[in-house]
Formats: C-alpha cells, sequence, structure tokens
C-alpha cells in the first residue's frame, strides 16, 4: 500500500548556464540546498530553467524524481559519479516511497506550509543524454517509465529537507502517472484509452499531443526531444 506521508529528504536547486550544444542553456544540475526555501507559483524561488518554452512554468513548478529509481540506473548503467547523490535527473524534490506507479494525475500534497498538485508526469528529453553520456538515456528513461513528475504550486509557502510530504487528496485514483505515460508513450494510436486520457484535465502539452494522434492517426515525431534532431510533423504508427 501507498504511504500517505514520506519524508523529503533532499531539496534541490540549480542554476541555469551553457550546456553541451551551442546554443543550449540548462539548470538541470541541482544541488541538494539546507534551511527554509521560498516557494512561489513557478516552484522554488531559488531555481532556474534553461529553456523556459520547454522547462519551468506553473505546470512544471516542481520536479519530484523517486530516490529509489537511483539503485536500478546504477544497476542498469554501471557505477556513475551522477548517481551517488541526488540531483542527477534535474529534480528538485527527492524522497523515497512514492513512484509513478502509485502516485495520480491530480494528487494534492502538502510539505511545509506549500500545497501542491501533480500536474503531468515528465516527458525526457536529449539533455539527459548529454548529462550522462549514454547517447539513448532519454528514450530509457521514457521506455522504463522512471521519469518523475511535475507538481503545480496550488498554495505558497516555504519548504526545508526533513519536510513531511502528505497526500491529502486523490481525486483520479484509477490513473496513476504510469498508467497516463504508457499511453503517452505508446507508438499505438489506442483511441479508446487515448479518448479516455481526454476525460481527464490534462495539461494543454499534453493534451495537443493527444488530440493529434487522434486527428491524425500517427504518433508524433519523437526525435526532436528524445535526441534534438530536425521536427517533422508525424510519423506512421507501427
Amino acid at each position: 500500500m501507498t504511504p500517505e506521508c514520506i519524508t523529503l529528504d533532499a531539496l534541490l536547486t540549480g542554476r541555469a548556464v551553457a550546456y553541451s550544444r551551442p546554443g543550449s542553456m540548462s539548470a538541470i544540475a541541482k544541488t541538494p540546498r539546507s534551511g527554509s526555501l521560498e516557494v512561489g507559483p513557478l516552484g522554488l524561488l531559488e531555481d532556474e530553467q534553461g529553456d523556459l518554452r520547454v522547462h519551468g512554468g506553473p505546470e512544471k513548478a516542481i520536479h519530484y524524481y523517486p530516490r529509489e529509481h537511483y539503485a536500478t540506473w546504477v544497476a542498469e548503467l554501471g557505477p556513475q559519479a551522477l548517481l551517488e547523490q541526488p540531483g542527477a535527473f534535474g529534480e528538485n524534490f527527492s524522497a523515497t516511497g512514492w513512484t509513478e506507479q502509485d502516485v495520480c494525475l491530480g494528487d494534492r500534497v502538502r510539505v511545509g506550509s506549500v500545497l501542491l498538485e501533480v500536474s503531468q508526469g515528465r516527458m525526457p528529453c536529449w539533455k539527459l543524454n548529454d548529462r550522462f553520456a549514454v547517447k539513448d538515456m532519454s528514450l530509457r528513461v521514457q521506455q522504463s517509465g522512471r521519469t518523475g513528475w511535475y507538481y503545480r504550486v496550488l498554495e505558497a509557502g516555504r519548504v526545508r529537507a526533513g519536510d513531511v510530504l502528505q497526500r491529502l487528496e486523490r481525486p483520479f485514483e484509477h490513473w496513476p502517472l504510469a498508467r497516463l505515460s504508457a499511453v503517452l508513450f505508446s507508438r499505438e494510436v489506442a483511441l479508446e484509452e487515448i479518448r479516455q486520457c481526454l476525460d481527464l484535465p490534462l495539461v494543454p502539452s499534453w493534451r495537443r499531443t493527444l488530440e493529434r494522434r487522434v486527428e491524425q492517426a500517427a504518433v508524433e515525431d519523437w526525435g526532436p526531444r528524445l535526441l534534438g534532431t530536425p521536427r517533422v510533423d508525424a510519423e506512421p504508427t507501427r
């Protein structure tokens, strides 16, 4: 059974700096912080994002990544310095006890004096490939379902490592993030499953993606996101 409460083991922030490819910026390198930090509508006030077109904003205010996934990644990739402490995946919150299998869309969570709501799972991008020096790391994250997720901020306040995350509400108990991601990351256009997802309060980007699949009967090109390649409109299902 999923615990109602877990402890926030690490609170992390990062600064946007020049990244691995010309013209790119990223704040994916997060480091643990001590003390109490302020949280506003866009997340931790001392945190940054390198590309606000696709990162940050109210629907991606705080990124949570399950600490228990680290051991699985070490088993698959071998020892990596990045995996020796939290922050490898650009997360703001690191804790053990909740994963994509048992956190649902719309879960409301109190931590410190902040009220959060699960807004979406993470859609991994090519910056993970460069960060880990593993050419298909973003695809591995996507296929494994070990993506982490985002919170939107419903009530601003303050939070610190050691605070308790307490789940208060679960309006969509049949929609764990793992189930949603299985639809979003499928190469098949499963119309009935997609229509069920479209009945949920999805973030606009997820809704547009699924609506296009219904309209075009095709899955979009993942290359720009996963590999940083030029975009094409869509690719046939297979």
